[in-house]
Order: structure tokens, then sequence, then C-alpha cells
């Protein structure tokens, strides 16, 4: 499929999705959330991707947030009902990142704002370059800062604390404090950000292809599940599937 603001290849069992508006930091536009919405609808029964790498085109930064020379103004205007729906749609994306069965590393180099921001924490491993940075940015704009599931997935990933300080002030959370804080698995430098996601993509998709989707629907029934007994009930359950899938094999 041919897109205007996405760039999408394939690696063996990878796929490599790329942002692609460099001459406006890869922000957000309509068009790119309507093409982000068919590309993970498309990945929910995509059997042969195992994983998915998201990153930015250019040397700018991974993403911008909303583009505010051609959106930004225009939602202000809107009916209550037609902001509402971009509202909705915009943050949809991150329940289908969560949704889809393959794993999403997200890599970053230099500014993840906004909706980059929001991209980076609905992925599932997360790799920088050292001029990497985030920002939810969203409150700086006449937002409020708990915007596109920023209020849900930043109290897990560093606690709530620090979630607090981030979401309320606008401030950036530079690439030492992210490693630091656990929000980041790696900092490398920028000529080996794709090799390094490369290579960790490789050697998940070495995996079992089961066990390595129902890995990541554990983890994201778990992270709210009411107790231990809950959370082992779906690890067994998992784990059944793949030692009966196995023996089939």
């Amino acid at each position: 499929m041919e897109y205007e603001t996405l760039k999408y290849e394939e690696k063996d069992a990878t796929g490599i999705l790329t942002l692609n508006r460099p001459k406006r930091l890869n922000a957000i536009n309509e068009k790119m959330v309507d093409e982000l919405e068919g590309f993970w609808m498309k990945r929910m029964y995509d059997l042969h991707t195992r994983v998915i790498i998201l990153t930015g085109a250019g040397e700018k930064g991974f993403c911008g947030g909303l583009d505010m020379k051609e959106d930004a103004q225009k939602i202000f205007n809107l009916k209550p009902s037609e902001i509402y729906r971009f509202q909705t749609r915009i943050s949809k994306l991150q329940l289908l990142m969560r949704q889809v069965p393959q794993p999403i590393i997200c890599a970053i180099h230099k500014s993840a704002v906004g909706g980059g921001f929001s991209f980076a924490m609905a992925s599932d491993v997360r790799i920088i370059t050292p001029d990497a940075r985030f920002s939810a940015a969203y409150i700086n704009i006449g937002l409020g800062g708990a915007d596109v599931g920023s209020s849900y997935f930043l109290p897990r990933l560093i606690g709530a604390g620090r979630a607090y300080e981030f979401l309320l002030t606008g401030d950036f959370m530079d690439a030492d404090e992210a490693l630091k804080l656990g929000f980041v698995s790696r900092v490398v430098p920028h000529e080996k950000l794709m090799a390094t996601a490369m290579e960790m993509a490789n050697k998940m998709t070495s995996k079992n292809p089961l066990g390595l989707r129902l890995t990541k629907e554990a983890i994201n029934q778990n992270i709210d599940a009411g107790g231990l007994e809950q959370a082992l009930h779906m690890e067994n359950r998992n784990q059944v599937m793949c030692i009966l899938l196995a023996n089939k094999l």
C-alpha cells in the first residue's frame, strides 16, 4: 500500500514503520491519523509480521506531536462534536498499538513531544540516541498534560511521582534521565540506532511466534490485573497453549 505520511518496509518477519513527514518534524496531521489507523488495524490479523520497528524520518527528530501549523488552530475552531471525533480518533491509535499482537520497538532520535511522546509510551521497547528528549507538550499549548494515553502509560513506566512532574509542567525528560527512570531500554549512538533495533527485533523473531504474541498480551492484561492469582491464570493458559502447539509440530 502506498502512503503519503508513512513509509513501510518488511525485512523477513520484521516490519519497519517510518513516520515520514521530515520537513514538519514528522508532525501528526489528519492524513497521518487516517494512515496510522489503517496500518495498525491491518497488523491486527497479520500472521507474517512478528515485530514492528517504529521510527521517524529525517534528522530533525522522531515526532513533533500535532502539526501546529496545519491542524492545531483548525481544531480549536471546530464544533464540539467534531473536536470529540478528532480527539477520540487520535487517542485510539495508542489503543491499537497495544492491541496489535506484534511487539513494537520504538527507535527514537532527538525530539518526541506531545503525540510523539505518546507513540513512544505506547510502544513495548524504546531505544534512543543521546540527543533524544521527551515532553508532554500538550499542556504547553493550552491543553491538559493528560492526553492520548499519557496519564495511563507514564505512571506505569516511571512511577507516579515523576510522571506527575512531567505531565503537569511539560518539561523535557532528557536521554540520561529517561534511562535512569527506566523509560528506555538503551541509549546508543545515532548511527547504531536502527541496527540496534533490528538486532533486538531479530532476537524476538527467533522465538516461538505464538509465545511472542501471548507474552505481549499477558503483559498488557497483567499490568491491570486484580492480583497475583489473576496474573497466574493468564500465564498458565498461555503456557498450556504453547505446549499443546509444540506437541503438534
